[in-house]
C-alpha cells in the first residue's frame, strides 16, 4: 500500500521543520514518520501493518512495540498505551509512528498560532494531535532497531534534569503549557493558596520520616545523619521498619535506646508499601508539624537541612518544600549528572510543569496537617510524585535550590537496574497519576 515517509526526530526538530515536512506531504493518505536515531529493519512491513490497523480502526496516529538489537541479541521493547496524562516528553513511541491524512491536516491547521520552538517540534505535534485523536498502540513488535544506549535504568532516569539539556527543557515546558491552556488544565499564577503554618498542635516542630526494609548496610548512616541536625528546632526521627528480615531492626532498636529522639515503628500490617509507611508515620501522635523525607540509603548534606526547610515553609507559607540533592557514591564522590536542583521550577508555572516532568526532587517535606488530609497511595513507586502534584495544584510549593541531600547510588538501590517491563509499569502508573490530576484541574477550572 502506498505511503509517504519523512524523518522528524523526537528531540531536536524545530516547529518550522515539522510544519515544512508535513506541508510537503499533506496530500499523502498515510505518512510514516521516523522519529528515532537508529537504523530500522522491517520498516516497510511495519508501515503496512500500521496502515492495515489504521484502516480497520479509523486511527489517525499509530505506534507499536518493537525489538531492540543489543550486541547482536534481540530484546523485546514493548511500549505502553498513551493517555491524557502522558505529558512527559520522553514518552516512548519507538522509532516509527504512522499519521493519517486527517491527522496531518489537523496539525497544520492548529499549529498556525503556536510558538515556534527550536527543539520541541515533535512534542508540539503529538500534543496537538492528542487533543483530538486517540493515539493507538499496537501491542505487537513490528520492526527492529539497533540500540546503542545500553545504560541501566538507574543511569538513564536523570537525563531529563541534566543541566546540559536546560534549553531544551525550557522549550518542552513552553509546549506543554500551551497544551494545558488549550485543554483547560492550565493553572494561572496565583491559583495556589498559602498554607496555615500554625494549624494544629504537635509534640515537636519536625519529624524526619524514614521508611525502611532490609537496609542494614545504610540505615545507621541515615539515622545518624538526621540526628546530627542542629537543635534550633525540636524534632524526632520516625523510622517505619517494614518487617525487615536482615539486621536492620536490631540496629534501629539500638539507636532508639541510645537516643530518645528515634521512634522505631514496626507496622502491624504486612502489606504496606512506602506510601503506606508514610501514612503510618505522619498520622502517628508523635509526628511533628513538618514531616521531612530521608530515604534509608541517603544522607543530609549538613546539619542545617531541617533549619533551611522549616525557614522556607514559614517564609513562603508553603504546604510542601522540596530541596536539591547531589548524586554520589558511598565515598560521597559526585556521580553524573551531579546536583539535581530542578531549576525548571518557577513559582509562576511550576504547578503546570510538574505534570510534564517525571519527578519533583528531594528532600521532600510536608506540612503535616495537609499531608494527613491528602494521604499517600500505598505503593512503593511514585507515592511522592502523587502527593506532590496534588499539593502543588492547590497550595504553594517552596523550592530550595541549594544542596541539602546526598543521594547515594549503589547496587542495592531499588531503581538501579529495572527490567523494561518494570520501567513500563512505573511509567504507566505515573501517567495515570497525571491523568487523574489533569482531570481534576480541568474540573476545578470549569467550576
Amino acid at each position: 500500500m502506498e505511503y509517504s515517509k519523512t524523518r522528524i526526530p523526537q528531540y531536536g526538530a524545530s516547529t518550522l521543520l515539522v510544519r515544512e515536512q508535513l506541508q510537503a506531504l499533506a496530500d499523502s493518505q498515510y505518512l510514516l514518520v521516523d522519529i528515532g536515531s537508529h537504523a530500522i529493519e522491517n520498516e516497510d512491513s511495519a508501515a503496512q501493518a500500521m496502515i492495515a490497523y489504521a484502516q480497520q480502526s479509523d486511527a489517525a496516529f499509530v505506534y507499536s512495540d518493537y525489538t531492540k538489537i543489543i550486541d547482536g541479541n534481540a530484546v523485546s521493547a514493548p511500549v505502553i498505551d498513551y493517555q491524557a496524562g502522558s505529558l512527559r516528553d520522553d514518552f516512548d513511541f519507538g522509532a516509527l509512528i504512522l499519521l493519517s491524512n486527517e491527522a496531518v491536516r489537523h496539525y497544520l491547521e492548529q499549529s498556525r498560532d503556536i510558538q515556534c520552538l527550536d527543539n520541541a517540534g515533535f512534542y508540539q505535534l503529538r500534543l496537538i494531535l492528542s487533543e483530538k485523536f486517540q493515539l493507538h498502540h499496537i501491542t505487537e513488535s513490528l520492526y527492529e532497531v539497533e540500540e546503542t544506549d545500553t545504560r541501566k535504568s538507574g543511569e538513564k532516569q536523570f537525563d531529563y534534569v541534566n543541566p546540559r539539556n536546560r534549553n531544551v527543557q525550557i522549550e518542552m515546558e513552553a509546549a506543554c503549557t500551551e497544551h494545558l491552556k488549550r485543554i483547560g488544565g492550565y493553572l494561572a499564577p496565583g491559583s495556589c493558596i498559602e498554607a496555615d503554618q500554625q494549624a494544629g498542635e504537635f509534640p515537636v516542630q519536625a519529624s524526619v520520616i524514614i521508611p525502611v526494609r532490609n537496609r542494614e548496610r545504610t540505615i545507621e548512616d541515615a539515622v545518624r545523619s538526621a540526628l546530627a541536625q542542629n537543635d534550633s528546632h525540636t524534632y524526632n526521627v520516625i523510622v517505619v521498619d517494614n518487617h525487615s528480615t536482615d539486621g536492620t531492626s536490631a540496629i534501629l532498636q539500638r539507636l532508639a535506646t541510645e537516643d530518645s529522639r528515634v521512634v522505631h515503628i514496626i507496622p502491624e500490617q504486612t502489606d504496606l508499601g512506602i506510601g503506606g509507611c508514610w501514612n503510618l508515620a505522619v498520622n502517628d501522635s508523635r509526628c511533628g508539624r513538618y514531616a521531612i523525607q530521608l530515604d534509608s540509603d541517603d544522607l543530609y548534606s549538613g546539619p542545617d537541612t531541617i533549619e533551611k526547610i522549616i525557614s522556607k515553609f514559614q517564609a513562603e507559607k508553603c504546604a510542601m518544600v522540596i530541596g536539591s540533592y547531589r548524586m554520589c557514591n558511598f565515598r560521597l564522590e559526585t556521580l553524573p549528572p551531579g546536583i539535581i536542583d530542578h531549576r525548571e521550577w518557577t513559582d509562576e508555572n511550576g504547578p503546570n510543569n510538574a505534570l510534564r516532568i517525571n519527578g519533583l526532587g528531594a528532600p521532600r517535606a510536608f506540612l503535616t496537617n495537609i499531608i494527613r488530609e491528602t494521604g499517600f497511595p500505598n505503593v512503593s513507586y511514585g507515592e511522592d510524585y502523587a502527593v506532590g502534584i496534588s499539593i502543588c495544584g492547590r497550595y504553594r510549593l517552596g523550592r530550595i535550590f541549594d544542596e541539602l541531600y546526598l543521594c547515594r547510588r549503589w547496587e542495592g538501590n531499588s531503581d538501579a537496574a529495572l527490567s523494561p517491563e518494570k520501567v513500563n509499569a512505573n511509567n504507566l502508573y505515573k501517567d495515570g497519576l497525571r491523568t487523574r490530576e489533569l482531570e481534576e484541574r480541568i474540573r476545578r477550572n470549569r467550576n
